[in-house]
């Protein structure tokens, strides 16, 4: 089965750190450009930070530029977000998408796959 795979969500502190994961099973991940997103309660589902192919073009929106980094590791065909300095507003269920295109980044458009999700919740 072709999916992605999140993890890594979880309750944190505000001001705290996560990793999360996002891991192609199925197929490899080289050769998708991929994009987190966020949903927040009660809220349209944002995108927040993409990469592309090659890990060479990222980029993220406001909210989140200079805290959080998106990385990829296309031997262990997983894609990360590592986020720092939570803030309540962060809470949202997190998911990460991915669409066969080489050399760009986006946030918007069409994806071939989206994972699941995975709940992310900042407060003391």
């Amino acid at each position: 089965q072709l999916q992605l795979v999140e993890s890594g969500g979880g309750l944190v502190q505000p001001g705290g750190s996560l990793r999360l994961s996002c891991a192609a099973s199925g197929f490899t991940l080289d050769g998708y450009g991929i994009a987190w997103f966020r949903q927040a309660p009660g809220k349209v589902r944002e995108g927040i930070s993409c990469i592309s192919s090659s890990g060479g073009t990222t980029r993220y929106v406001d909210s989140v530029k200079g805290r959080y980094t998106i990385s990829r590791d296309n031997a262990k065909n997983t894609v990360y977000l590592q986020m720092n300095s939570l803030k309540p507003e962060d809470t949202a269920i997190y998911y990460c998408a991915g669409v066969k295109v080489k050399y760009v980044c986006s946030i918007y458009g069409t994806f071939d796959y989206w994972g699941q999700g995975t709940q992310v919740t900042v407060s003391s």
